[in-house]
């Protein structure tokens, strides 16, 4: 396996076991939102988080697989992996106010 496609393949672990800690946040945070109020108030936030890593897991599954089967539209895919990466960067990176 060539290098690149094991920092995708990295890129794509980190990015889907985040998606799933945060759907199980989720699902928690549901479950719990009538007996805690103060959950609801953070519910906007994580499912912001939840769709960005879900974008960043699919681009970055695009991206490992069209680089394993070598297909032509890869360089798209990487891409939209590199920028999903960036604005994952973007919405993380810390602010001062």
């Amino acid at each position: 396996m060539r290098p690149f496609t094991v920092l995708i393949g990295i890129v794509l672990g980190s990015a889907a076991s985040i998606t799933f800690g945060l759907g199980a946040v989720l699902i928690v945070f549901c479950v719990l939102a009538g007996e805690h109020p103060d959950l609801k108030r953070e519910l906007p936030q994580l499912v912001g988080s939840l769709i960005a890593f879900v974008l960043l897991t699919t681009a970055s599954a695009a991206s490992f697989l069209g680089q394993v089967k070598a297909r032509p539209w890869r360089g798209w895919a990487h891409l939209a992996t590199v920028a999903c990466l960036s604005a994952v960067v973007v919405l993380y990176w810390p602010r001062r106010n």
